[in-house]
């Protein structure tokens, strides 16, 4: 009898504990890829050996969402990176221990608001402003956004805390959607450095004001994002710059697509008291072109990006670009797009020119849900990429993907 008494209370209490998960939908999803590329000559000097890499790398991501009612979910997402051969799981005998949590968060309806809170993602003015995971609040109800990030943690008092608001709303026009910006980041006394400007910051405070634009016309689809800077860096110096962004897209027929886009960020004048660089303190990413804007495969490295190339922080540049996609059938799809840079102010030796790239790209269905991308791109490198150089060289990556998301 007893035996059955303990046998039974196992069971119930075993019940007990799963029961709240019969209510549960769960969701489970991912993300994995390998990457191998080479990059020559991304110093613009045929001598060097710096800023050359041959390399393959591995990123895995899963993810998990609680369901746990029609108002409420919890989302959780892991990251999994390893160059080949490093000291983390990508080594010989792969034991290293390399997870990081990339999101988790809580998701729910309160009233006509939908509220994210925790570590999320979140991209504010197509990365050229935001594009990055953080700590916050974002709020959202019929077009308007409110967000809140906490930037970093220092100490007890509140006063040397760095942070993040910022409110867009997205007017529908039909056809067209103007999302009004403001952002604001409130620092600290030298919390951020300022690339090419050396200053003491006292108490800087930076703010964007932008608008992004977002329409479609029959087969022509276009976009716009426009943003002014301003703040202060301290009671001497004040912010005074500015982004411009276009581009638009055509489907010329089923299977061909011609797009273009360029975009212009202020640089610094030596003879400027005030800070005119377009500058955003943190979070900043939008990749362009394949070797001066980091592309698929920039991000490997920590100098990813050619010789004194923005990369993806976006600042004291114009670019332009054309390019064209064609779907060759279902499986495979072919891509060549053409970039023009130059820096937006000279350098110390009066050049601008960065150069033009060709980027040409393959993308293959290899079987159902895993894909192979294949780049190939050159830079016939400018006076710029090539300073410094003893012996000018062209830039050059080649690089292929296979990706599976699930």
């Amino acid at each position: 009898m007893k035996k059955f008494a303990a046998i039974f209370f196992v069971a119930v209490l075993s019940l007990a504990l799963t029961a709240p998960a019969f209510a549960l939908e769960n969701e489970f999803g991912g993300y994995f890829r390998v990457r191998m590329f080479n990059h020559t000559n991304f110093d613009g000097d045929d001598d060097s050996r710096q800023n050359e890499a041959q390399a393959v790398d591995t990123r895995t991501r899963l993810y998990y969402t609680a369901h746990i009612n029609d108002n409420l979910k919890f989302v959780n997402k892991f990251e999994m990176d390893a160059d080949w051969g490093d000291d983390g799981y990508g080594d010989f005998g792969a034991d290293g221990i390399k997870v990081e949590v990339k999101n988790s968060y809580i998701d729910f309806n309160f009233g006509p608001a939908n509220v994210k809170m925790g570590a999320q993602g979140g991209v504010i003015q197509r990365g050229f402003v935001v594009d990055d995971d953080f700590s916050g609040i974002t709020v959202g109800i019929a077009g308007l956004t409110a967000r809140y990030a906490k930037i970093e943690e220092n100490g007890d008092s509140s006063a040397d805390d760095a942070q993040l608001f910022q409110v867009a709303y997205a007017l529908d026009l039909g056809g067209l959607t103007l999302t009004p910006n403001f952002t604001y980041y409130d620092l600290y006394d030298d919390q951020v450095e300022i690339e090419g400007y050396e200053i003491q910051l006292e108490d800087p405070k930076v703010w964007f004001l932008g608008l992004d634009v977002d329409g479609a016309a029959g087969a022509l689809s276009y976009w716009g994002t426009f943003i002014y800077e301003g703040g202060e860096l301290n009671s001497d110096v004040d912010v005074d710059a500015f982004l411009l962004a276009v581009g638009a897209g055509m489907d010329l027929s089923d299977a061909m697509e011609l797009h273009f886009e360029t975009f212009y960020a202020s640089g610094q004048d030596d003879d400027a008291d005030d800070l005119e660089a377009f500058t955003v303190p943190v979070g900043q990413s939008y990749y362009w072109s394949e070797i001066m804007g980091l592309g698929m495969f920039g991000d490997l490295l920590d100098e990813g990006a050619s010789n004194n190339s923005c990369a993806d922080a976006v600042s004291d540049i114009w670019a332009a670009n054309v390019g064209v996609s064609y779907k060759v059938n279902e499986k495979l799809s072919l891509g060549a797009d053409l970039w023009y840079a130059q820096l937006a102010e000279d350098n110390d030796s009066g050049d601008k020119d960065l150069g033009t790239e060709i980027d040409l790209s393959a993308s293959y269905t290899i079987v159902d849900g895993l894909q192979l991308d294949v780049v190939a791109a050159y830079l016939f490198a400018g006076d710029v990429t090539n300073e410094g150089a003893d012996d000018d060289a062209d830039p050059i990556e080649i690089g292929a993907q296979f990706s599976v998301a699930f």
